[in-house]
């Protein structure tokens, strides 16, 4: 294990760090429902995360396994939660190359890239990964409206995360209109992310945009 993760470590950028950025302006346009299920919103889960040997088996599935992409995917979530940023984002651009943003691959590379960053503290890059990956998709996938305003809210654009929080609401009233569902319908996210979400929520309970 020692020698696998002295081999991860040994990663090294040859370009710098990335610059990621999204402007108000690019952002989509708001739709008034978000109902479609999108498959590549999911972690790849090729290693259980608890196996003593996760990294030693993650870089063989890498190297040579049926589910190389997914395996780079969870190694770089591993390089970050090890608070190795500079290898994860070494990793993920890798997986970027293979996977093209327009398929399903490329989005579930691109949203599991911006939970990462968005657990980094980076949630300017978070919002511009998970852009690309609603970009990718044709139809309103349902994930999108509370995890923008979640990184809208983190970025201090609150009118903004109001209105896409109220597409949320729109689309499923009874499990958006109270934060008291929250862990039922968010159990991936952390306790944090789901109080900073239930804070834009209280606002837009506060007033309510109309639509359109």
């Amino acid at each position: 294990m020692a020698v696998a993760r002295k081999m991860l470590a040994g990663v090294v950028l040859a370009a710098g760090m990335t610059v990621f950025g999204v402007a108000a302006q690019s952002l989509p346009a708001l739709q008034e429902f978000y109902f479609d299920d999108d498959v590549a919103a999911v972690a790849p889960v090729v290693v259980p995360a608890d196996s003593g040997d996760v990294v030693e088996q993650l870089m063989k599935q890498r190297e040579r396994g049926r589910k190389a992409l997914e395996a780079t995917v969870q190694l770089a979530s591993v390089a970050y939660a090890q608070n190795r940023p500079e290898l994860g984002r070494e990793l993920y651009a890798d997986a970027e190359k293979t996977a093209a943003a327009g398929t399903a691959q490329g989005r579930m590379v691109r949203w599991n890239h911006g939970w990462d960053l968005y657990r980094q503290g980076d949630a300017e890059a978070a919002l511009a990964q998970w852009h690309s990956a609603q970009a990718g998709m044709r139809g309103n996938p349902s994930w999108v409206p509370p995890t923008f305003a979640l990184a809208l809210w983190k970025l201090g654009r609150k009118d903004d995360a109001v209105k896409w929080y109220a597409a949320a609401v729109r689309t499923e009233p009874q499990a958006w209109s109270s934060s008291n569902g929250f862990a039922q319908q968010l159990p991936a996210w952390t306790d944090a992310e789901r109080a900073s979400l239930a804070e834009v929520q209280k606002a837009w309970a506060a007033q309510p945009p109309a639509w359109p």
